[in-house]
C-alpha cells in the first residue's frame, strides 16, 4: 500500500489524529474508513486495531506497532517494499532522522502526520505511566 491520498486527505487525517472529531468522523463516511480507524487504534482501542486487520489494512496496524517500538512491525514494513511507511513510523516513534527522510523524499504531509502521531502516544504514554505513579483511592 501506498499513501497516495489526496493531500486534503492527508490534512483531514492529520488533524483526525489530533483529535480533531469532526474530520475523523468526515473520514470515515466519506470513503477514507482506515484513516477514521486509525484514530481509534493508535489510541490503542482493541476493536479499531483488529478491524484494520479483518479489513485488509495491516500496513496501519504494522505502522502503529512499529511506533510503539515493534521491530518486527518495522521490519515487516521493509520487507513488503514499504519503505515509506516505516520512514512514517518510526517518525512516529520520535526518530528526527525519519522526519528529515520524509521531508527529503517529498513526503511533507506524512512528516507531519508522524510529529502528530509521536504527540499522541507520548501523550498517552505520560497518561499510562501516571495512573501508575499514584496509588488507586
Amino acid at each position: 500500500m501506498r499513501m497516495e491520498y489526496p493531500a486534503k486527505v492527508l490534512l483531514a487525517w492529520g488533524e483526525a489524529i489530533s483529535g480533531h472529531t469532526g474530520l475523523r468522523d468526515w473520514l470515515l463516511r466519506n470513503g477514507y474508513a482506515e484513516l477514521g480507524i486509525f484514530t481509534f487504534a493508535l489510541r490503542n482501542k482493541p476493536e479499531a486495531r483488529k478491524w484494520l486487520m479483518d479489513n485488509g489494512h495491516p500496513q496501519l496496524m504494522a505502522v502503529i506497532r512499529g511506533i510503539e517500538g515493534d521491530r518486527a512491525a518495522l521490519e515487516w514494513l521493509d520487507r513488503h517494499g514499504m519503505h515509506v511507511l516505516k520512514e512514517l513510523a518510526l517518525c512516529g516513534d520520535g526518530e528526527k532522522a525519519a522526519f528529515t527522510w520524509l521531508v527529503q523524499h517529498g513526503h511533507r504531509e506524512l512528516a507531519m502526520i508522524g510529529v502528530r502521531m509521536h504527540r499522541v502516544k507520548t501523550d498517552l504514554d505520560e497518561d499510562y505511566g501516571d495512573i501508575h505513579k499514584y496509588p488507586q483511592a
